[in-house]
């Protein structure tokens, strides 16, 4: 467990990556991956610079700590964001099985200044025929293969 100042410590390095990054013509967000109370990664929202849509903060700092780690379970981390996580986001931390997430600006801020989230969330309450892009399950007879193959596979590694 970590005190009280290093949290705070860790959520300000959270911040002033946003703030870098805001400077150097990035999106507003950062992240930092602790464990035991030791920085493991820092992310910062590569969007726009790397043409790539997936890259949030989080997901790089999720990206280095699984590389600098060599593992895909980050448990007994902890993430820090300087925004409470999108969707997407907060997906992978769970898939990544990160232990606690601390974070400053709410989804609210963020929509405030043009990051709205909240439409997916609506999204993801509906059938799939119902939402805004089209869905359509093609071939399900022949995707089951990959599926039944798995489950009679027994050197598996689960994630």
């Amino acid at each position: 467990m970590m005190n009280e100042k290093l949290l705070k410590r860790l959520m300000q390095k959270a911040i002033d990556v946003s703030i870098k990054n805001v400077e150097r013509h990035g999106g507003p967000f950062g992240a930092v991956i602790a464990k035991d109370g030791k920085v493991i990664a820092v992310g910062k929202n590569r969007v726009t610079k790397n043409n790539d849509p997936t890259a949030h903060a989080e997901i790089t700092a999720i990206r280095k700590a699984a590389l600098k780690l060599k593992t895909f379970d980050l448990s007994g981390c902890e993430i820090f964001s300087s925004c409470e996580p999108c969707p997407m986001c907060l997906c992978a931390i769970y898939w990544a099985h990160i232990d606690k997430i601390y974070y400053g600006n709410t989804q609210s801020d963020a929509k405030n200044i043009g990051f709205d989230d909240s439409f997916i969330y609506d999204e993801l309450k509906l059938k799939p025929a119902d939402r805004k892009v089209a869905m359509q399950q093609l071939l399900p007879d022949k995707a089951i293969r990959a599926f039944e193959d798995w489950n009679r596979k027994e050197d598996k590694v689960t994630y």
